[in-house]
């Protein structure tokens, strides 16, 4: 068999998952149909939105299923009819058993980690929020445990001391593109060798990180933290869902705001945790344990994003106010 006669479904839903399909699509691989997520209405107009592998599949005449529930019969007689002989998952649902039991050569998942390290919805933000400085993608068979099928193929990259979720993404999505390639490829040849995830725990000793599906409570900042701590907090939900933080002027008046980019000075201070500290005109310092978080580019409620310097020339912030 040849990448031209292996019949792939591929299933996926965000951008990330767009670059694998389209590296397959634009090297002759056999894609046979794409499975992703019903339409939904989006934005104020509640304009049906697609999504960006339909979006994708829509410029390849690529077959589309859309199911809403994926043990429906219709479903999977529909989707054994394309008569796969691989599927492949980036960024998609959970599938039942039905579903990735069915192609003869498997069903293999691209994940953005190395795992067993960061099993979960959320492994770019958390791989950045607890500081790793390496992080990679892992592809691996499916079983019946959520990420903890046998590992195909892994590959690494570097994170920078300031490199945010959007950094990372994005060179994880085009280094997990070629890694799926990689993957097929192995699977034809026959020369996948499938390593048990409680292989590499044990050899390496590893304590597990997890990395659970990120929701707004989550994303509140906790000023009582290492300089470090902090820092990295905001660059792991930058750009999206972004940190936030409550702002209190002198009178008490609250207002919730959004963080998007910060800068570390390390020294030491006797100030309050929370307090304002503006030494130049055009920046805003917040005192944590062992420094300060200078705010580079903050968002007030109802307002566009703005790197501070612009967003103080609108909105007078002084040492009488305070984040909590």
């Amino acid at each position: 068999m040849n990448k031209e006669s292996l019949r792939i479904i591929y299933m996926g839903t965000p951008e990330f998952a767009v670059e694998p399909l389209k590296k397959l699509v634009e090297n002759n691989y056999n894609v046979v149909a794409v499975v992703t997520m019903p339409d939904k209405p989006a934005g104020r107009g509640h304009k049906i939105q697609y999504s960006a592998v339909k979006e994708y599949a829509l410029s390849q005449n690529l077959p589309i299923l859309q199911p809403t529930n994926l043990k429906d019969e219709e479903f999977i007689l529909e989707l054994a009819s394309f008569k796969a002989d691989l599927q492949i998952v980036v960024a998609f649902r959970m599938l039942p058993e039905v579903v990735w039991d069915m192609p003869e050569m498997g069903t293999f998942n691209l994940h953005a980690s190395l795992l067993p390290q960061y099993r979960g919805a959320a492994p770019i933000n958390w791989s950045i929020i607890n500081g790793d400085v390496q992080t990679g993608v892992t592809t691996f068979f499916l079983q019946h445990e959520i990420d903890t099928g046998h590992v195909l193929l892994q590959r690494t990259i570097e994170i920078g001391a300031d490199d945010n979720v959007g950094d990372v993404h994005d060179r994880l999505m085009c280094l997990g593109a070629d890694t799926v390639i990689d993957t097929v490829n192995i699977i034809l040849d026959g020369q996948e060798n499938p390593i048990p995830q409680n292989q590499l725990i044990e050899a390496e000793k590893m304590i597990l990180k997890a990395a659970p599906k990120i929701f707004k409570e989550t994303c509140q900042i906790n000023w009582d933290q290492s300089v470090q701590a902090v820092h990295n907090f905001i660059r792991g939900l930058s750009p999206y869902p972004a940190a936030w933080s409550t702002l209190v002027d002198q009178q008490g008046e609250k207002r919730v705001v959004k963080i998007f980019q910060s800068r570390m000075v390390e020294r030491m201070h006797d100030l309050a945790i929370g307090s304002i500290l503006q030494e130049e005109k055009d920046e805003l310092l917040v005192a944590v344990q062992g420094g300060f978080i200078a705010i580079e580019v903050m968002q007030l409620p109802g307002k566009k994003r703005l790197p501070i310097a612009d967003l103080l020339r609108g909105f007078a912030i002084d040492s009488s106010f305070r984040m909590l």
